[in-house]
């Protein structure tokens, strides 16, 4: 299969796109804002005017969009996925999203004769732009091995965890310790200045050692040079913790660390910067920056 949709050409995305025109796949795109997909249509990508007209394009269709509502809006809309002839066809969202809603769409995918995975990613721009994403699958052995060929091209790591809606469940135990490491990346930084270290040693003796992180090693920087550029939105990091501490409060469990990091991150996106990148927290503590 060569013919592959994509919906959603945001910071990741187009990415994403590129490496699939490198791989010589045709591609048709679709973006609610298209100027946002003029630079790969440049490339080689098809314009496409709407979801519907992308699916029937295309014999794999990825979307990746903000949030659960744009999601749905896609698949079930007057123009979306869910609109077109889909059977035999294969549907992968790649946004985070919820468990629930994942488990529709599998269902009415099955219902017309589709298949369907939840597939949400970590890694950011960085691994978008290097094809190193991780990629979280949900749904049956079938999709995921038929998604196999495409999905390599942008990922390090493609691991099915179980049926419609397993990967979204893996994206939020995976956010839930971004959240860890994103709080306390930003308050090592608060008290190495406050004592008058040197930053840039401190974050490359603590990265050697035991405190070892993702986010240590790719957003420090960021900080450190006051680049505030969103590889991850706060608003969407936001969403996604939003629907870890929901999913955990139908659990029945409790946690008190993701709820304080949502607590810091709401602040940070009442503050005015919720399009700004999740580095961008240490503007509670660095008001000048």
């Amino acid at each position: 299969m060569k013919r592959i949709g994509f919906i959603g050409t945001g910071v990741m995305g187009i990415s994403i796109v590129r490496h699939l025109l490198n791989n010589d796949y045709t591609v048709n795109v679709f973006n609610r804002t298209k100027a946002k997909a003029d630079e790969v249509v440049k490339e080689g990508a098809v314009w496409q005017n709407s979801p519907k007209d992308v699916t029937n394009a295309s014999d794999i269709v990825f979307t990746m969009v903000g949030y659960p509502s744009d999601v749905e809006e896609v698949y079930y809309g007057s123009e979306g996925i869910f609109k077109a002839e889909i059977k035999d066809k294969l549907l992968i969202d790649l946004t985070t999203s919820t468990p629930s809603l994942a488990e529709q769409i599998s269902d009415t995918a099955n219902e017309k004769g589709a298949r369907s995975l939840d597939a949400p990613v970590s890694g950011g721009d960085l691994g978008a732009r290097k094809g190193t994403l991780t990629v979280m699958a949900g749904g049956d052995l079938d999709a995921f091995n038929q998604a196999q060929e495409s999905v390599s091209l942008f990922s390090s790591e493609f691991t099915l965890h179980g049926p419609a809606g397993s990967g979204q469940h893996t994206k939020m135990a995976n956010q839930i310790m971004v959240a860890g490491t994103m709080t306390g990346m930003t308050e090592l930084l608060v008290y190495a200045e406050k004592a008058g270290l040197d930053l840039e040693k401190v974050v490359k003796t603590v990265n050697g050692g035991a405190a070892q992180n993702w986010s240590l090693a790719n957003y420090a920087p960021r900080v450190l040079k006051e680049d505030y550029s969103p590889g991850f939105f706060v608003k969407h990091f936001l969403k996604d913790l939003s629907i870890a501490l929901d999913e955990a409060e139908l659990m029945g469990i409790d946690l008190p660390a993701t709820k304080k990091a949502h607590e810091l991150y709401d602040k940070l996106s009442d503050k005015g910067f919720e399009d700004d990148g999740t580095q961008a927290l240490i503007k509670l503590w660095w008001e000048n920056v």
